[in-house]
């Protein structure tokens, strides 16, 4: 709202002016639809309203102490006709399904800003939750006339996110007002560059700065007011990078902690945690402190999968269509291990223990977000052309930012392999309320002693931590043989040894 002519109690007459609005491409007068005396306001100046807002009561007739007289309300259903058609239906924008044990998400990031034409199924924002970032689909086509849940904020499971005008046209500038637009932009740049202190960036667009190590200076903004948006700072990473503004450093954010000197507060970056981030945190910390959690360790020499590999793994491809890689070899030797030390696959409820009759096998994924842990479903039912399937769609989507609430729940039992990055040897936290969690690490040529000779062989130390409250040692060293030996001579796997 920008202004009202009119006041309660004030006569109006048909088409009277009785306020003004304005938009982010014109300004729009509203005409009083009947005559008589104005009510009341209920879209005060300053406010934002949407398309199809209540602004105001008229009482129809000649005086507004008059009780035969019959209210009529005025709203901004048609702002303009070279703006938008919002005469449609509206529909409501719900947070989707996020699964059974998540309450809140937050808003990461808009894609779309009122007053936009949107399709059906066209992303409208992204959501991040405690395990995965959900993208919500507009339900209908039209054009989104509110955003009800702005970046940034947190929001129940169950929330409106948005207000959608079902078939409504979308927002088009006024041709008349595009050349004065176009004149008025170089003398308009330096004022918003002046003032842009006092506008709050997107969300996504600090957290987008803040991963690409860029200053705020180098990212001009398209949102209202000069905001700048996510996709402004993915332009302005992907452009030549513009020469260096003499050695002014971006202002540190204010933070409790005070820095040891200047000098290191310029060179220092706050960046407040995803949702993803401090969920990992927390439930690692979790982790710590409820379980009686003890780690042992054994060794594995690789020469027989790495041999059986090189020699199948070309008609292995040609077959299935997959590679064959080590995981799936782990994920069998596990399979195999856990039905003789079934409390490994077994978690404590209260005061129960509860048994699982299945694995499903956790796969923990390093992505650009942290760590998550997509689930092999009934993994000790799949062959290895299944496994290797399954584990490389599950990467991909994770690294895509992809897995939905399904694919993280449910595990029985997980493998972490921290090879991939160099670990020689590490002690993996559990994933409640799983009971034990293998890692895996680095092969490296080491020297051996096999039948009485020193050899070199490609070896691999392997990592067992388990729950003690349910696992005792015996269980757990018994476990990582089995796998040791399993993995050692494959054929133990076909003949159930």
């Amino acid at each position: 709202m920008s202004t009202w002519f009119k006041k309660p109690g004030d006569k109006v007459a048909v088409d009277e002016m009785i306020c003004e609005l304005e938009t982010d491409k014109v300004t729009v007068e509203v005409p009083s639809p009947v005559a008589g005396t104005l009510l009341e306001i209920i879209a005060t100046e300053g406010q934002t309203v949407a398309p199809n807002a209540l602004l105001a009561q008229i009482a129809q007739g000649d005086s507004a102490d008059s009780n035969e007289m019959r209210p009529t309300t005025i709203s901004g259903a048609k702002l303009n006709e070279g703006q938008s058609d919002m005469s449609g239906k509206a529909v409501d924008v719900m947070v989707p399904t996020l699964g059974e044990s998540v309450t809140e998400a937050t808003v990461a990031t808009w894609f779309k800003k009122v007053g936009d034409q949107v399709a059906q199924d066209e992303m409208l924002c992204e959501l991040e939750t405690d395990k995965v970032s959900v993208e919500v689909p507009s339900p209908v086509a039209g054009v989104l006339a509110e955003i009800l849940a702005p970046e940034g904020a947190t929001i129940d499971a169950k929330a409106k996110l948005a207000i959608i005008t079902e078939g409504a046209a979308g927002a088009v500038s006024a041709p008349a007002a595009a050349p004065a637009a176009a004149a008025a932009a170089p003398a308009a740049a330096a004022p918003a560059d002046a003032g842009r202190s006092d506008v709050e960036d997107a969300p996504s667009a600090k957290k987008a700065m803040a991963e690409a190590g860029i200053s705020r200076d180098a990212v001009t903004g398209s949102g209202r007011d000069g905001r700048a948006m996510k996709e402004d700072v993915a332009r302005a990473t992907a452009a030549p990078a513009a020469a260096p503004a003499a050695s002014v450093a971006p202002t540190p954010a204010v933070a409790p902690r005070a820095p040891s000197s200047a000098a290191d507060a310029a060179r220092e970056e706050r960046v407040k945690m995803t949702r993803l981030r401090a969920t990992i945190a927390r439930r690692l910390k979790d982790a710590q402190n409820t379980a009686a959690m003890l780690t042992t360790y054994n060794e594995v020499d690789m020469k027989a999968i790495m041999d059986l590999r090189n020699e199948y793994k070309d008609a292995f491809e040609k077959k299935h269509k997959v590679k064959l890689g080590f995981m799936s070899f782990f994920v069998k030797a596990c399979n195999h291990a856990l039905k003789e030390v079934p409390e490994v696959n077994a978690e404590i409820d209260g005061g129960d223990i509860i048994y699982k009759n299945y694995v499903n096998m956790g796969v923990a994924v390093g992505t650009p977000n942290g760590l998550v842990v997509p689930v092999v479903r009934d993994a000790d039912q799949l062959s290895f052309a299944d496994i290797e399937k399954q584990i490389g769609e599950l990467g991909a989507r994770a690294r895509d930012g992809k897995l939905t609430m399904n694919d993280m729940q449910g595990g029985t039992f997980t493998i972490s392999n921290g090879g991939v990055y160099g670990s020689l040897m590490s002690s993996p936290i559990l994933n409640p309320p799983q009971s034990g969690i293998l890692g895996m690490h680095k092969i490296q040529d080491r020297p051996v002693v096999v039948g009485g000779q020193i050899v070199i062989r490609p070896m691999m130390y392997l990592a067992l931590s388990y729950d003690h409250r349910i696992v005792d040692g015996k269980g757990a060293v018994t476990f990582l043989v089995r796998v040791k030996e399993a993995l050692e001579d494959p054929r133990r796997l076909l003949m159930d040894l």
